[in-house]
């Protein structure tokens, strides 16, 4: 969608939070390019993507994204 290049949800507010818990169940978070928990933020509100899942579907959704 246009404007969203860097997505919509905040990282430190709503991704991170998110993430660790599906991390903890045993699932998958990323933004596309590598897990959300290894981001360094550049600011409070530091916007990114997420996809988040099985590790089955996280490795296919980067294959799909890598071409």
């Amino acid at each position: 969608r246009p404007g969203y290049g860097d997505g919509r949800l905040r990282l430190i507010y709503e991704c991170v939070p998110i993430a660790f818990l599906i991390e903890q169940a045993g699932g998958r978070a990323t933004d596309g390019h590598g897990p959300i928990l290894d981001r360094v933020p550049r600011g409070p509100h530091d916007f990114t993507p997420l996809f988040f899942g099985a590790s089955e579907e996280i490795d296919a959704l980067h294959a799909a994204l890598q071409g």
